[in-house]
């Protein structure tokens, strides 16, 4: 009988004890659910103060968070180099004045006389005066000083170039000279005339 005894009352203070530590870790189950969040929050001062206590960040704003945190990083990250000084612009070179270029004055003939004169005077034979006073009316208006603007030919005649003209290709008597050899190209002043009809120069 004493034996039964000891096995009931030991019975009986185990199940006690089982009890007792089932109830011990609800109790401890429920308190450490009741502070939890409040350890989880409190350790992140940082995160918790964008939220009011207790409640939890969405993932809107966990991304948010993160891409306004990369902007910030990559704005440190920036190096902010100087800006290049402007090259010095060039020095214009000082130069002397140009003294503007003075053409050549025009030589002009003011010896006088008459396209007779100056057709007897350069060898012409009377019979050719009518060729001759064909071709220097056209060419010159029977002007010693005409000068062609473009070319430069010269003269009664317009002999061209002007300076092949010996003794001068505003010398009335000269020009003519020069051209009553030139007409011999022509055959004489009959073939020149011919010539200066068909082309309007010769």
């Amino acid at each position: 009988m004493s034996v039964s005894v000891k096995t009931s009352a030991s019975s009986s203070f185990m199940h006690r004890l089982r009890y007792g530590l089932t109830f011990g870790s609800v109790i401890a189950l429920f308190g450490m659910v009741a502070i939890a969040p409040q350890l989880s929050w409190s350790s992140e001062p940082e995160v918790s103060a964008l939220y009011q206590p207790g409640e939890m960040p969405t993932q809107e704003a966990i991304a948010a968070a993160s891409v306004e945190a990369e902007h910030y990083l990559a704005a440190l990250e920036v190096e902010t180099l100087p800006e290049p000084e402007p090259e010095p612009e060039p020095e214009e070179e000082v130069t002397e004045a140009q003294e503007p270029s003075i053409a050549a004055p025009i030589p002009t003939y003011s010896g006088g006389g008459s396209p007779e004169a100056w057709m007897t005077a350069a060898g012409i034979a009377p019979e050719n005066w009518g060729y001759v006073d064909f071709i220097a009316s056209r060419e010159s208006g029977w002007n010693p000083n005409a000068t062609n603007p473009t070319s430069g030919a010269c003269g009664l005649i317009q002999a061209y170039p002007c300076s092949k003209v010996p003794g001068g290709g505003y010398d009335p008597v000269a020009n003519l000279t020069w051209a009553n050899s030139y007409a011999q190209k022509y055959g004489g002043w009959n073939g020149a005339y011919d010539f200066w009809r068909s082309n309007n120069w010769w």
